[in-house]
């Protein structure tokens, strides 16, 4: 069986709707990392502050810290969830590549493939919201309530 430039083509076109949304895939890991970063960043500011003003800051610190972990556990989730989007999209570009190149039928696979990697996404999208709602509530508590005009 020998494969044509047009059978190549055509599998090429096939594989780049996926890759696009890839691209989609990865700004959302950007998006996540640069989150966790400044939550880091944030948690060892106060730290620093705790070794340097001591006892009597210690407890509200300690108090910010606690939310800083809650929010970087679930940044945490997104992030594996959006990497496992990533890697079965590329999975499903690779069958769909291999699939109409060698004359597998692969529909099934790659279908699955597809259907897990949006839930893997929109899981991620979930716990990244989740996230925000955390960060939100922490800013409203340090605020204080807020007066009605």
């Amino acid at each position: 069986m020998e494969i044509q430039l047009g059978d190549i083509s055509h599998t090429i076109q096939l594989a780049i709707a996926p890759v696009f949304l890839l691209t989609g895939v990865g700004t959302n890991l950007l998006v996540l990392t640069n989150r966790l970063a400044r939550i880091i960043d944030r948690s060892r500011v106060l730290e620093d502050r705790m070794d340097t003003l001591g006892q009597a800051v210690e407890t509200e610190c300690l108090a910010e810290i606690e939310i800083l972990y809650r929010r970087a556990q679930w940044i945490n989730r997104a992030i594996t969830l959006s990497t496992t989007c990533g890697l079965l999209i590329c999975v499903v570009v690779a069958a769909l590549f291999l699939g109409n190149a060698l004359g597998l039928s692969l529909a099934k696979l790659i279908a699955t493939l597809f259907v897990l990697a949006m839930l893997a996404l929109i899981g991620s999208f979930v716990f990244l919201l989740r996230e925000i709602f955390i960060a939100i509530g922490a800013l409203s508590m340090r605020r204080g309530p807020v007066a009605t005009r």
